[in-house]
């Protein structure tokens, strides 16, 4: 049985499904969620990540995390972290570049937090000839106390559950997933018109937007607070700097954004459960609020200001000097991700650290 008929087979018994518990079911299911057998990243994917554009992504990532351990005063031991690290190409082009320092070579540790046994097979391959052996978890919490650390997650925060509020214009209502015709389709559930009440499902975010049209969603995501939280409080226990790369908004706001990739093709999110790559944008402000209550610091800059901060388009002037063949690819690649028509505006760099730690790339907006 498909798990587009195991979803309708329950839902048919037990009631609909939020937008979130169908979101963790397709992408999480043991037996056919996406991520648990067939993630399927880069050109000949379902959807290509920035790494996968270009390694000047990576590579800059990784003098990044230099930097930041330097700053830091170059502990004799730190942990260099990537939670969801994909097919490995984020961290085997950190660690490329990271050789320029011997010395925080020699103090790193390597840590991966994956949960896919497919993605976590192809990260060991990625990272057979890596200067750095790694070892792996099932979560960040996994992780016991002790050397600070330096915390990457690109592109995680859009694929974590999301619930999704609509206002009709006199209350608000919950889209569910449900039947329709005995296929799978989206329906309102009202819910309970107490005052504050949403701003409490995520433990308290910040200042709700504007009064919203008929119509409008709001997106709520327990879990991208919740991991928020975690990665402040993991922060302020060890001490470091956690960097998080996605598409999202940097202020509250409405917006429907749930979209389902396959082949590069935005297809019916409800058309082929398991088979496609769900996603929602990242809510930054009540990650970052979530994280802040652990006592930590934070900020945020567009991913295009980010990259030009630490050198992109100076790396991406020395790779077509070495490489003229090249100079036509490269310059698409360094509009992918800067310009503010594709990857540049839309994508945010958000970074928790530290109190006093100033990482490269914020340092005009801690």
């Amino acid at each position: 049985m498909s798990l587009r008929e195991r979803l309708r087979a329950e839902i048919a018994q037990t009631g609909p499904l939020t937008v979130a518990e169908y979101m963790h079911r397709c992408l999480h299911d043991p037996q056919d969620g996406y991520y648990a057998t067939r993630p399927a990243l880069g050109e000949g994917g379902d959807f290509i990540t920035a790494p996968l554009v270009s390694q000047m992504f990576g590579e800059l990532i990784g003098l990044w995390a230099i930097e930041v351990w330097t700053r830091m005063g170059s502990p004799e031991r730190v942990r260099l972290v990537e939670v969801g690290p994909g097919d490995g190409t984020l961290m085997s082009d950190m660690l490329r570049a990271a050789r320029v320092s011997p010395d925080f070579i020699k103090a790193v540790d390597v840590w991966m937090v994956e949960t896919s046994s497919p993605l976590r097979d192809a990260q060991v391959r990625r990272l057979a000839d890596a200067p750095v052996g790694a070892r792996w978890v099932q979560a960040l919490s996994d992780i016991p106390p002790g050397p600070p650390a330096i915390i990457v997650a690109n592109e995680l925060l859009d694929c974590l559950p999301t619930r999704q509020l609509v206002w009709t214009g006199e209350a608000w209502a919950e889209r569910m997933v449900g039947l329709a015709d005995e296929d799978l389709g989206f329906g309102l559930q009202p819910l309970p018109d107490r005052k504050g009440w949403i701003w409490r499902l995520v433990g308290g975010t910040p200042a709700p937007p504007p009064e919203p049209q008929a119509g409008q969603v709001l997106e709520i995501s327990r879990a991208q607070a919740a991991f928020g939280q975690l990665i402040g409080e993991h922060i302020a226990r060890d001490g470091g700097a956690a960097l998080l790369i996605d598409y999202g908004r940097a202020e509250p706001g409405f917006g429907d954004t749930l979209q389902a990739l396959r082949g590069h093709e935005k297809v019916d999110p409800l058309a082929c459960p398991g088979e496609a790559d769900l996603t929602v944008h990242a809510d930054f402000p009540a990650v970052l609020a979530a994280a802040r209550k652990a006592g930590v610091e934070t900020a945020i800059v567009t991913q295009g200001a980010f990259l030009r901060r630490l050198g992109v388009d100076e790396r991406a002037a020395a790779l077509t000097a070495a490489h003229p063949d090249r100079a036509d690819t490269l310059a698409r690649q360094l509009d992918r991700l800067v310009a503010p028509d594709q990857m540049g505006e839309l994508f945010k760099a958000a970074c928790i650290h530290s109190p006093g730690l100033i990482p490269p790339g914020f340092e005009e907006v801690s």
